[in-house]
Protein backbone atom coordinates (compact mmCIF):
# COMPACT_ATOMS: atom_id res chain seq x y z
CA UNK A 1 0.00 0.00 0.00
CA UNK A 2 1.46 3.44 -0.89
CA UNK A 3 1.15 6.51 1.03
CA UNK A 4 1.33 10.18 0.62
CA UNK A 5 2.71 11.22 3.91
CA UNK A 6 3.03 9.31 7.48
CA UNK A 7 1.87 11.69 10.44
CA UNK A 8 3.80 11.16 13.84
CA UNK A 9 2.53 12.27 17.07
CA UNK A 10 5.45 12.89 18.81
CA UNK A 11 5.86 12.85 23.30
CA UNK A 12 8.60 13.35 25.48
CA UNK A 13 8.64 10.15 27.23
CA UNK A 14 8.11 6.62 26.69
CA UNK A 15 6.32 6.90 23.11
CA UNK A 16 9.28 8.93 21.98
CA UNK A 17 10.85 5.74 21.26
CA UNK A 18 8.04 4.64 19.18
CA UNK A 19 7.59 7.89 17.62
CA UNK A 20 11.37 7.68 16.39
CA UNK A 21 11.43 4.05 15.28
CA UNK A 22 9.01 5.16 13.16
CA UNK A 23 10.98 7.96 12.17
CA UNK A 24 13.81 5.97 11.15
CA UNK A 25 11.45 3.28 9.26
CA UNK A 26 9.90 6.15 7.30
CA UNK A 27 13.27 7.25 5.98
CA UNK A 28 14.58 3.79 4.98
CA UNK A 29 11.59 3.01 3.12
CA UNK A 30 11.80 7.34 1.69
CA UNK A 31 8.75 7.80 2.99
CA UNK A 32 8.18 11.37 3.96
CA UNK A 33 6.77 12.17 7.38
CA UNK A 34 5.33 15.03 9.73
CA UNK A 35 6.26 14.83 13.74
CA UNK A 36 3.33 16.58 15.44
CA UNK A 37 5.17 17.96 18.30
CA UNK A 38 3.66 17.25 21.97
CA UNK A 39 4.64 17.11 25.53
CA UNK A 40 6.06 20.08 27.92
CA UNK A 41 9.53 18.69 28.19
CA UNK A 42 10.08 17.43 24.11
CA UNK A 43 12.66 19.86 23.97
CA UNK A 44 15.47 17.93 25.73
CA UNK A 45 15.05 15.02 22.93
CA UNK A 46 16.70 17.84 20.54
CA UNK A 47 19.88 15.96 21.64
CA UNK A 48 22.39 15.30 18.53
CA UNK A 49 21.42 11.59 19.13
CA UNK A 50 17.86 12.27 18.05
CA UNK A 51 18.34 15.76 15.74
CA UNK A 52 18.44 13.60 12.70
CA UNK A 53 14.91 12.55 13.74
CA UNK A 54 13.88 16.00 13.93
CA UNK A 55 15.84 17.18 11.16
CA UNK A 56 14.55 14.54 8.46
CA UNK A 57 11.12 15.23 8.58
CA UNK A 58 9.42 17.28 5.76
CA UNK A 59 8.06 19.20 8.53
CA UNK A 60 7.99 19.06 12.33
CA UNK A 61 4.45 21.00 13.17
CA UNK A 62 4.66 22.90 16.62
CA UNK A 63 0.96 23.32 18.03
CA UNK A 64 2.27 25.79 20.51
CA UNK A 65 4.49 29.13 20.99
CA UNK A 66 6.21 27.42 23.20
CA UNK A 67 7.36 24.47 21.58
CA UNK A 68 7.96 26.48 18.28
CA UNK A 69 10.08 29.01 19.87
CA UNK A 70 12.15 26.05 21.56
CA UNK A 71 12.67 24.28 18.59
CA UNK A 72 13.42 27.00 16.58
CA UNK A 73 16.57 27.96 19.00
CA UNK A 74 17.39 24.67 17.60
CA UNK A 75 17.89 25.65 14.33
CA UNK A 76 14.86 23.43 12.51
CA UNK A 77 14.41 24.90 9.35
CA UNK A 78 11.49 22.96 8.64
CA UNK A 79 9.39 23.96 11.79
CA UNK A 80 5.81 24.97 10.99
CA UNK A 81 3.22 26.77 13.84
CA UNK A 82 0.08 24.71 13.81
CA UNK A 83 -2.43 25.28 16.92
CA UNK A 84 -4.25 22.37 18.07
CA UNK A 85 -8.15 22.71 16.99
CA UNK A 86 -11.59 22.09 18.26
CA UNK A 87 -14.84 22.32 16.39
CA UNK A 88 -16.16 25.72 17.88
CA UNK A 89 -19.84 24.95 17.32
CA UNK A 90 -19.11 22.34 19.89
CA UNK A 91 -18.86 24.42 22.57
CA UNK A 92 -21.16 26.46 24.66
CA UNK A 93 -20.13 29.86 25.85
CA UNK A 94 -21.60 30.51 29.04
CA UNK A 95 -21.12 34.42 30.72
CA UNK A 96 -21.21 34.31 34.50
CA UNK A 97 -21.53 37.12 36.25
CA UNK A 98 -20.91 36.96 40.37
CA UNK A 99 -19.00 33.67 40.32
CA UNK A 100 -19.32 30.83 42.65
CA UNK A 101 -16.39 28.76 44.40
CA UNK A 102 -17.38 26.07 42.47
CA UNK A 103 -13.62 24.70 41.17
CA UNK A 104 -13.45 22.22 37.96
CA UNK A 105 -10.03 20.72 37.38
CA UNK A 106 -9.49 18.33 34.33
CA UNK A 107 -6.32 16.18 33.97
CA UNK A 108 -5.20 12.47 34.85
CA UNK A 109 -3.97 11.70 38.00
CA UNK A 110 -0.08 12.18 38.16
CA UNK A 111 2.08 13.47 40.09
CA UNK A 112 3.10 16.00 37.14
CA UNK A 113 0.10 17.49 36.98
CA UNK A 114 -0.16 17.80 40.33
CA UNK A 115 -3.15 17.08 41.40
CA UNK A 116 -3.03 17.33 45.49
CA UNK A 117 -2.25 21.08 45.17
CA UNK A 118 -5.99 21.76 44.00
CA UNK A 119 -6.91 19.96 47.34
CA UNK A 120 -4.82 22.13 49.18
CA UNK A 121 -6.45 24.99 47.50
CA UNK A 122 -10.07 23.80 48.00
CA UNK A 123 -8.77 23.85 51.87
CA UNK A 124 -7.86 27.29 51.70
CA UNK A 125 -10.42 28.36 50.11
CA UNK A 126 -13.24 26.73 52.16
CA UNK A 127 -12.13 28.92 54.91
CA UNK A 128 -13.30 32.18 53.24
CA UNK A 129 -16.64 29.92 51.46
CA UNK A 130 -18.18 27.19 53.53
CA UNK A 131 -19.99 26.34 50.31
CA UNK A 132 -16.49 25.76 47.57
CA UNK A 133 -16.48 22.50 45.94
CA UNK A 134 -14.02 21.18 43.82
CA UNK A 135 -15.16 18.85 41.03
CA UNK A 136 -11.84 16.58 39.86
CA UNK A 137 -12.47 14.84 36.69
CA UNK A 138 -9.96 12.23 35.13
CA UNK A 139 -8.18 8.69 35.04
CA UNK A 140 -5.90 7.30 37.73
CA UNK A 141 -2.17 7.02 36.12
CA UNK A 142 -0.47 6.45 39.56
CA UNK A 143 -0.77 6.80 43.42
CA UNK A 144 -1.59 10.65 43.20
CA UNK A 145 -5.43 9.73 43.19
CA UNK A 146 -5.47 7.55 46.47
CA UNK A 147 -3.69 10.39 47.88
CA UNK A 148 -6.15 13.13 46.90
CA UNK A 149 -9.25 10.78 48.00
CA UNK A 150 -7.40 9.78 51.76
CA UNK A 151 -6.76 13.59 52.12
CA UNK A 152 -10.27 14.67 51.19
CA UNK A 153 -11.51 11.70 53.54
CA UNK A 154 -9.97 12.63 56.43
CA UNK A 155 -10.69 16.10 56.38
CA UNK A 156 -13.88 15.91 54.91
CA UNK A 157 -13.42 18.20 52.20
CA UNK A 158 -16.50 18.36 49.48
CA UNK A 159 -14.26 16.95 46.42
CA UNK A 160 -16.43 15.05 44.40
CA UNK A 161 -14.44 12.29 42.13
CA UNK A 162 -16.17 11.65 38.93
CA UNK A 163 -13.47 9.28 37.31
CA UNK A 164 -12.84 9.57 33.48
CA UNK A 165 -15.70 11.14 31.33
CA UNK A 166 -16.50 11.62 27.53
CA UNK A 167 -15.75 15.18 26.27
CA UNK A 168 -19.46 15.87 26.83
CA UNK A 169 -20.30 15.15 30.01
CA UNK A 170 -17.14 17.31 31.34
CA UNK A 171 -18.96 20.15 29.72
CA UNK A 172 -22.02 19.43 30.77
CA UNK A 173 -20.14 19.60 34.33
CA UNK A 174 -18.96 22.35 33.35
CA UNK A 175 -21.97 24.42 33.48
CA UNK A 176 -22.04 23.62 37.18
CA UNK A 177 -19.08 25.31 37.95
CA UNK A 178 -17.49 28.76 37.74
CA UNK A 179 -13.62 28.75 37.79
CA UNK A 180 -11.13 26.22 35.40
CA UNK A 181 -7.62 25.31 37.82
CA UNK A 182 -4.66 23.79 36.30
CA UNK A 183 -2.01 22.79 38.41
CA UNK A 184 0.85 21.11 36.40
CA UNK A 185 4.01 21.33 37.23
CA UNK A 186 5.44 20.42 33.29
CA UNK A 187 3.02 21.02 30.74
CA UNK A 188 2.69 22.32 26.73
CA UNK A 189 -0.55 23.66 25.44
CA UNK A 190 -3.36 21.86 27.51
CA UNK A 191 -6.54 21.04 25.19
CA UNK A 192 -8.42 21.12 28.39
CA UNK A 193 -7.44 24.57 29.10
CA UNK A 194 -8.24 25.38 25.83
CA UNK A 195 -12.09 24.09 26.17
CA UNK A 196 -12.34 25.66 29.44
CA UNK A 197 -11.24 28.85 27.61
CA UNK A 198 -13.86 28.15 24.49
CA UNK A 199 -16.47 27.03 27.62
CA UNK A 200 -16.49 30.61 29.23
CA UNK A 201 -14.85 29.28 32.57
CA UNK A 202 -12.00 31.59 33.81
CA UNK A 203 -8.80 29.82 33.92
CA UNK A 204 -6.60 30.09 36.78
CA UNK A 205 -3.04 28.16 36.18
CA UNK A 206 0.25 27.61 37.21
CA UNK A 207 3.07 29.47 34.99
CA UNK A 208 4.54 26.47 33.60
CA UNK A 209 6.01 25.32 30.13
CA UNK A 210 4.06 26.99 27.03
CA UNK A 211 0.88 28.11 29.35
CA UNK A 212 2.22 31.43 29.60
CA UNK A 213 2.45 31.66 25.73
CA UNK A 214 -1.66 30.43 25.81
CA UNK A 215 -2.74 32.41 28.46
CA UNK A 216 -2.33 36.59 29.19
CA UNK A 217 -2.26 36.57 33.07
CA UNK A 218 -4.61 39.06 34.37
CA UNK A 219 -6.26 39.62 30.56
CA UNK A 220 -7.80 36.28 29.29
CA UNK A 221 -6.64 33.94 32.01
CA UNK A 222 -4.62 33.87 35.62
CA UNK A 223 -1.72 32.60 36.34
CA UNK A 224 -0.11 31.93 39.58
CA UNK A 225 3.64 30.41 40.26
CA UNK A 226 4.40 26.62 40.22
CA UNK A 227 3.34 24.58 43.22
CA UNK A 228 3.18 28.39 45.27
CA UNK A 229 -0.13 27.62 47.28
CA UNK A 230 -0.35 30.85 48.80
CA UNK A 231 -0.32 32.54 45.03
CA UNK A 232 -2.46 30.02 43.95
CA UNK A 233 -4.98 30.86 46.63
CA UNK A 234 -4.25 34.28 46.19
CA UNK A 235 -5.35 34.46 42.35
CA UNK A 236 -7.97 32.37 43.22
CA UNK A 237 -9.75 34.64 45.79
CA UNK A 238 -8.92 37.70 43.47
CA UNK A 239 -10.77 35.98 40.83
CA UNK A 240 -13.73 34.97 43.15
CA UNK A 241 -13.40 38.60 45.11
CA UNK A 242 -14.14 39.97 41.39
CA UNK A 243 -10.50 42.07 42.27
CA UNK A 244 -9.67 40.50 39.00
CA UNK A 245 -12.50 41.43 36.31
CA UNK A 246 -13.74 37.58 35.58
CA UNK A 247 -16.73 38.53 32.74
CA UNK A 248 -14.03 40.31 30.43
CA UNK A 249 -11.05 37.53 31.10
CA UNK A 250 -14.04 35.09 30.03
CA UNK A 251 -14.73 37.25 27.36
CA UNK A 252 -11.27 37.64 26.06
CA UNK A 253 -10.18 33.61 26.57
CA UNK A 254 -13.27 33.27 24.09
CA UNK A 255 -11.82 35.55 21.30
CA UNK A 256 -8.95 34.44 21.67
CA UNK A 257 -9.50 30.37 21.47
CA UNK A 258 -11.78 31.33 18.16
CA UNK A 259 -8.68 31.02 16.41
CA UNK A 260 -8.14 27.47 17.39
CA UNK A 261 -11.44 26.49 15.59
CA UNK A 262 -10.88 24.02 12.80
CA UNK A 263 -12.72 25.99 10.08
CA UNK A 264 -9.51 28.08 10.32
CA UNK A 265 -6.68 25.59 11.75
CA UNK A 266 -8.05 23.07 8.72
CA UNK A 267 -6.65 25.73 6.27
CA UNK A 268 -2.88 25.33 7.38
CA UNK A 269 -3.12 21.61 7.12
CA UNK A 270 -4.34 22.24 4.25
CA UNK A 271 -1.08 23.89 2.98
CA UNK A 272 1.44 21.62 4.21
CA UNK A 273 -0.07 18.59 3.17
CA UNK A 274 -0.98 19.60 -0.74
Amino acid sequence: MKVDWVIIDVYSTQNFWYAYLCGMICKLKSVPYINILHGGNLENRLRKRYFSFFNGANYNIAPSRFLYTKFTDAELKNLKFIPNAIALNQYKFKQRGKLKPKLLWVRAFAEIYNPFLAIQLLEKVIQKYRNAELFMVGPKKDGSFEKCRAYARKHKLPVHFTGKLEKNEWHQLSEECDVFINTSTIDNTPVSIIEAMALGLPVVSSKVGGIPFLIDDEVDGVLFENRNLQDFTNKTIDLLENRLDSMNISIEARKKIEKFDWKIVKHLWVNVLT
